[in-house]
């Protein structure tokens, strides 16, 4: 089987990828791809959140016969230690992360709001992104998401 994460084909093994084998066990256990991570195994916290064709889902219940020939996005591609997105780098200025585990999830619910909504409102936020931070951290990310989209609609401005 092979799929397309963030713009390279890659082979998985016939006899380790199962057609009903969940999108994350693919990225984190056959590819390496160990930033989108494990929460709760049943689309419920967000954790897992990726990218399919440009619309955040959750991988924990995604199986892979799903995603063949489609574009899957990982947080590993969001943005570069030299070039962070605009929501990296709002989630610094905005102190969102506590234990940080649910972020990589958080990040790509976020990416996929502001990639077809630049001005989203407090309401538009809360229905995208609908991953859980047990941290609590909810009004920053909000903050933050508010920042990056002033950021993507004017470059000048700091995120």
């Amino acid at each position: 089987m092979e799929i397309v994460v963030n713009g390279v084909a890659r082979a998985l093994p016939d006899e380790l990828a199962e057609p009903q084998m969940p999108l994350l066990w693919a990225l984190r256990e056959l590819l390496g791809l160990t930033g989108t991570k494990f929460g709760c195994g049943v689309a419920a916290c967000g954790a897992c959140t990726v990218h399919v064709d440009g619309r955040a889902v959750r991988s924990c219940v995604t199986p892979l016969a799903s995603v063949q020939g489609k574009r899957i996005v990982t947080i590993e591609s969001l943005g570069s230690a030299a070039q962070p997105h605009a929501l990296q780098r709002a989630w610094v200025l905005h102190q969102v992360p506590q234990c940080g585990y649910c972020q990589s999830g958080m990040l790509m619910a976020a990416a996929a709001l502001l990639a077809t909504n630049r001005k989203p409102s407090d309401a538009d936020i809360d229905a995208a992104v609908t991953n859980i931070c047990r941290c609590g951290t909810y009004p920053r990310i909000r903050a933050a998401i508010h920042a990056a989209a002033k950021a993507l609609n004017d470059p000048g401005s700091a995120a």
